[in-house]
């Protein structure tokens, strides 16, 4: 099952414009890559990221999801936008700059996969191209499993979240959304969303396997066990 078919209608909504998230990526593209024109967005979800992007790059993006590809093509119109996988695509052009944020890659399970997407994004780079994406950490996916269930309100609707994980760092997301009909009446949407963490020197070999040059960033100070989120940059 694609993930975000039953919760895509609601994410803008509960995730709201991203638009701290994309100017951490413009500053890291920025800084890595001053001369970048051209930026593709691997699992770019509802192109929130990507709308942030597009008076500063030439930009294209691609997702499985074909809810979320709806929403992204109706606020992009003008803009490359291509269903299909990360792990499996060829669009027969090469970029500056790929990206994929938002702790997209999680989302794959098994470690081949990640690798195929290390590949394919440096076949698709120009000569000194970057790969910059974002991860959520074995940390983090632990720190979810021990907190409670989190709840949020919005446009009278009721989204409650709870993760689970297990020893493997294997976190299953059960999102459940109650979208308001009327009165007191509520429509339920359910989804289970799965994220897989990695510890970040397996991921920092695999990227140098493929990668002439490869840092790891924690945006909130130095990189630690502990870090929740990280940011990988890949020189071509």
């Amino acid at each position: 099952m694609i993930s975000y078919e039953t919760f895509g209608p609601f994410y803008d909504a509960i995730m709201g414009d991203r638009k701290e998230s994309a100017h951490a990526v413009l500053d890291l593209l920025r800084k890595f890559n001053p001369k970048c024109r051209t930026v593709l967005e691997l699992a770019c979800g509802t192109g929130a990221v990507l709308m942030h992007l597009k008076k500063h790059y030439d930009i294209s993006g691609l997702d499985l999801s074909p809810t979320m590809l709806r929403i992204a093509r109706k606020r992009l119109p003008k803009i490359p936008i291509h269903q299909v996988s990360m792990t499996s695509f060829n669009l027969g052009r090469r970029f500056d700059a790929i990206i994929c944020v938002f702790d997209s890659i999680n989302h794959l399970i098994k470690w081949s996969d990640w690798v195929r997407v290390f590949r394919l994004a440096h076949k698709h780079l120009t000569h000194d191209g970057i790969f910059i994406f974002d991860v959520n950490t074995p940390a983090k996916l632990q720190g979810l499993n021990a907190s409670p269930p989190w709840a949020h309100e919005f446009n009278r609707n009721l989204l409650l979240m709870d993760v689970t994980c297990d020893s493997r760092s294997l976190s299953r997301w059960n999102i459940k959304v109650f979208e308001h009909q009327h009165a007191a009446i509520y429509r339920l949407h359910e989804e289970n969303i799965y994220e897989k963490a990695f510890p970040y020197p397996k991921i920092k070999k695999g990227l140098e396997q493929v990668f002439r040059r490869v840092r790891v960033m924690d945006l909130q100070g130095k990189v630690t066990p502990k870090s929740r989120k990280l940011h990988f940059i890949c020189e071509k």
